[in-house]
């Protein structure tokens, strides 16, 4: 049986737009990185491991995911960075390397935060698109100026 937190959750995917979807699946993998780098530095293996293991699989998650005839060059440069986050969370889990860690979360915040600039332009443009013809969106200054 599902707690009501574990409902929340499933509800939270199932209804959530796809660039939600991304982002919530960058704040897990940030997340897990995060608890992973703390429980190494607590000596705590078997935590440290399975944190790992988490974060790990959502970045191959967002590999498995990417369409490289859609996303061309842009997808093949993400699959590349995923794949060195995959390495940086092997060499962490072998070495006992926070360093390792500390170079995935800096990865994954950046692209995290990449994808919410790209996603805020994209919606911008959408609704700039879906206004009547001749009329612009005002800046915010400007419609808090009048």
């Amino acid at each position: 049986m599902l707690t009501p937190f574990s409902q929340y959750q499933n509800t939270q995917v199932s209804t959530s737009s796809p660039e939600k979807l991304l982002l919530m699946l960058y704040d897990g993998a940030i997340n897990f990185t995060r608890i992973a780098l703390d429980k190494m530095e607590k000596k705590d293996i078997a935590g440290k491991g399975l944190y790992i293991g988490k974060a790990q699989a959502i970045v191959s998650e967002l590999m498995n995911t990417l369409n490289h005839e859609v996303g061309g060059n842009i997808s093949r440069q993400l699959e590349r960075l995923y794949l060195y986050i995959i390495d940086e969370y092997l060499a962490a889990n072998i070495n006992n390397s926070p360093r390792s860690l500390q170079n995935a979360l800096k990865i994954l915040t950046v692209l995290r935060d990449t994808w919410v600039e790209a996603i805020d332009i994209w919606r911008r443009e959408r609704e700039t698109a879906a206004l009547p013809a001749g009329r612009q969106p005002q800046s915010r200054a400007m419609g808090q100026m009048g």
